[in-house]
């Protein structure tokens, strides 16, 4: 079955791994996107909800982006958010920045009125967030394996993220969890919303991915979910 797909994603970060070896440019958090939409739209029975690659709203207000972007994200039911390097504006708080806000409206239900005059809610989206690999194929600014537990199990930078990406991880609210001999906090199961995976990973597989975050969705009441920023 299809799914309306929308990603989020900092459109030029070219602190990414270059996987277009055609290229003299650098690839950039885009080009790992146009990756994926090729995916949606050849391979899968899925629709590409985003902008396009050769798509330029830079003419464009931040007013009319925004009423755009709120038209195909209302329309989509998983959101994918690549995180990347430099996904975050360092100068610029969260509310400054299009991916928190996207990520926001994802989770809220918002009522429009349809062409028959009757008003329409919509669902909070599955999450997925897709982690991409640094300009040296590493993961670790974000993920790691913590070898101090002898699960080894996979550290994740929380810190490294917008806040509403943070708050909507680990925010299982019956946490199957335990302490390890570091004092580090190990969480089972699916302890996050938004769940997340290494790039070279979903690749392998992507429906694998897209079905758990559908699956994850299906269980929302079991999260405590942050909608506003």
């Amino acid at each position: 079955m299809g799914h309306k797909i929308f990603i989020s994603y900092k459109y030029a970060d070219a602190n990414v791994k270059q996987i277009n070896i055609f290229s003299w440019e650098h690839d950039t958090a885009r080009t790992y996107v146009t990756q994926l939409e090729k995916y949606i739209s050849k391979t899968s029975e899925h629709i590409y909800k985003g902008e396009g690659e050769n798509e330029d709203l830079s003419g464009l207000t931040d007013d009319t982006i925004w009423e755009k972007l709120k038209d195909r994200i209302y329309d989509s039911t998983l959101t994918i958010i690549m995180i990347s390097p430099g996904m975050r504006e360092p100068h610029l708080n969260d509310k400054q920045q299009w991916i928190p806000w996207e990520i926001s409206y994802s989770l809220k239900e918002v009522s429009r009125k349809t062409k028959s005059g009757e008003y329409k809610n919509s669902f909070s989206n599955a999450l997925l967030a897709i982690v991409l690999p640094d300009q040296n194929g590493d993961y670790s600014y974000y993920t790691y394996t913590n070898t101090c537990c002898p699960t080894r199990c996979r550290h994740l930078n929380t810190n490294f993220l917008f806040d509403i990406m943070r708050l909507n991880m680990f925010n299982i609210k019956n946490p199957n969890a335990e302490t390890c001999s570091s004092n580090s906090r190990v969480y089972h199961g699916d302890s996050s919303y938004i769940t997340s995976v290494k790039w070279d990973d979903f690749i392998v597989d992507p429906e694998k991915y897209i079905e758990k975050a559908y699956d994850i969705q299906s269980k929302i009441e079991h999260y405590k979910i942050v909608k506003d920023l």
